[in-house]
């Protein structure tokens, strides 16, 4: 097996299809298929499943899929390096993230990032959080920034802890309500988001035994936010979600406290590229900034 095969499964993975692997790589299609064969038959399993929809890895392909990434990334990892050494300072990076981190952060670390680097050209993905552990496995991404809870013993670096917070309706709860407990939430209808964006809120519901009765399934903040807004129910999310929150609604602290582990997952930490660990880099101390300028707005 070669770099250039490696390369090869690589794009087909990413591409989803044989056609579009061979335009992108500018081979021929009979060269793609033959990159495959030729890796099927030294490996001894079929690496791909084909269908009428494109291809998926087989059972096989999963198992070599990891360690067919961290190659391509130490390749490209080396060639930054290279880059580096010879004074151009290019690169690119891609980044993976959930909604509530892609409204409340990355805007500015693109800003300030681009600011630092010109050189370097920055790709964002968002999704859910089994969407952002997929593509860091998947080498679509070279960074993602998860919950631990989501992270599925990709290696982490935590960045902060976010609070999980109540979000009702305005003038639901008593006026003397400072903070909700458990106890406060049984027997309440809940506005729900989909189990891949909100693992943490369900470990909470799940902790303390509350029967979700739900009549909203949503799948982001915002949208969430607006059906409490409109008064079909309660929802727990994380603080960082709350961008500019509606008049309408009331945001309470929960007691006891619980929170979510905010950081970054990467396939291997051995094997990122110099525009990946100056990003990386990058996002923590952002986020060191940000968590200080928000406590002191409390």
């Amino acid at each position: 097996m070669t770099l250039l095969s490696f390369e090869i499964f690589q794009t087909i993975l990413e591409q989803g299809s044989f056609a579009r692997a061979a335009q992108i790589l500018h081979l021929t299609p009979s060269a793609i298929s033959h990159s495959i064969s030729s890796m099927e038959e030294e490996i001894g399993f079929p690496l791909f499943i084909r269908g009428k929809n494109g291809v998926r890895l087989s059972s096989a392909g999963e198992q070599v899929n990891p360690y067919i990434q961290k190659i391509v990334s130490a390749e490209d990892a080396l060639n930054q390096a290279v880059a580096q050494m010879k004074g151009l300072g290019a690169g690119k990076v891609s980044i993976g993230c959930i909604n509530s981190v892609c409204l409340a952060w990355i805007p500015d670390i693109i800003r300030s990032f681009g600011e630092e680097h010109p050189q370097i050209t920055v790709e964002i993905y968002q999704g859910s959080y089994s969407d952002v552990v997929e593509w860091v496995r998947n080498g679509t991404i070279d960074l993602g920034i998860v919950s631990e809870a989501a992270s599925d013993s990709l290696p982490f670096t935590e960045l902060t802890e976010d609070d999980l917070v109540a979000v009702v309706p305005r003038g639901y709860m008593p006026k003397s309500t400072k903070m909700i407990t458990p106890e406060d939430l049984k027997d309440q209808p809940f506005v729900i988001q989909q189990d891949s964006c909100d693992i943490d809120i369900i470990k909470y519901l799940d902790e303390y035994h509350l029967q979700v009765r739900a009549n909203c399934h949503i799948l982001d903040d915002q949208s969430a936010i607006a059906m409490v807004e409109a008064r079909t129910g309660l929802l727990l999310m994380p603080r960082l979600g709350l961008i500019n929150p509606p008049k309408d609604v009331e945001i309470y602290p929960l007691y006891p406290r619980h929170y979510r582990k905010l950081g970054i997952i990467t396939l291997s930490d051995d094997f990122m590229s110099p525009a990946a660990t100056e990003m990386a880099s990058h996002i923590r101390n952002f986020v060191a900034e940000y968590m200080k300028k928000d406590e002191k707005k409390r």
